[in-house]
């Protein structure tokens, strides 16, 4: 079976989550492919696609821009292609699955076969700084459940997440994000400790960075991947309204898993819900 899989990275949590779960569908002897939806990036062949995976980070309880605009720009399909969400996300809140919602929609109206949503955990890019253990306990997570995960893309296998009134009106109300960030965005800026290094321009997957006389210039077309924030080796970008939020540096996700006890206090029932989950779900395999 031919599975394509064309997703949107920031920080590289979605793109760990998409590599990791093709790598196991190659090893049960599938050919993948993937494509990162990145403005710079050639736009793939889905003609002959056996299934299509689309992977995205939840934004604000919502799918991001870039996204639904792929999406809306991918050509009508008459074979009724299985397709399948893999989201990611830093905390396993249920209202993330409203994040699935207009997607599904548009890929109804262009003739996929949603399928099924996964939903994996990875360290926050935003809001706080989780710790190495915590890293370490979602690394561990995700490769608990790609098996399981594998086995229902290779069979085809359909099944439903629920989305309840409350989630679809906390996504509908987040959506704002969409219109703000653009705006906020421009209003990105480097702090002295600068050096133009020029990686903020590369990563950018939107192209809304452009190096000017050895500094990033901010453009109109920011998304909130937080990939250039994250990512800056020098922690030199203030991003405006969300310096409060700011997070810098890769994980290295190779401490001590987190035990329970250690489970960060925030959300600590649905993480904790969400590895137990994983491990039984290893353990009954």
């Amino acid at each position: 079976m031919k599975i394509v899989c064309c997703y949107f990275s920031g920080t590289g949590n979605t793109a760990r989550a998409c590599e990791e779960l093709m790598e196991q569908l190659e090893q049960n002897g599938h050919i993948t492919s993937l494509f990162p939806i990145r403005k710079d990036a050639e736009r793939p062949d889905l003609s002959d696609a056996d299934c299509l995976l689309v992977g995205y980070p939840v934004h604000g309880f919502n799918a991001p821009v870039p996204v639904l605009k792929f999406l809306k720009s991918l050509d009508k399909t008459q074979k009724k292609t299985p397709c399948y969400l893999v989201r990611t996300s830093g905390e396993p809140l249920k209202f993330n699955t409203a994040s699935g919602v207009t997607p599904k929609r548009i890929l109804k109206k262009k003739g996929y076969a949603v399928m099924g949503e996964f939903h994996y955990v990875l360290p926050y890019n935003i809001i706080f700084r989780h710790s190495d253990g915590m890293a370490a306990r979602m690394k561990r997570g995700l490769e608990l459940r790609l098996p399981a995960d594998a086995e229902k893309i290779a069979h085809i296998e359909q099944f439903s997440v629920k989305c309840g009134p409350v989630s679809r009106f906390v996504s509908l109300v987040c959506r704002i994000e969409h219109a703000a960030m653009p705006r906020i965005g421009r209003h990105f800026k480097t702090t002295e400790k600068c050096v133009g290094c020029g990686k903020c321009e590369k990563i950018c997957p939107q192209g809304n960075i452009r190096m000017e006389n050895g500094r990033p210039s901010f453009g109109k077309s920011c998304a909130g991947c937080m990939g250039c924030v994250f990512s800056c080796p020098q922690d030199a970008i203030h991003p405006a309204l969300f310096e409060g939020w700011k997070v810098n540096g890769a994980y290295t996700f190779d401490a001590p898993p987190a035990t329970d006890g250690e489970v960060c206090k925030y959300c600590k029932k649905a993480y904790l819900r969400y590895f137990h989950e994983g491990e039984e779900q290893d353990r009954s395999s």
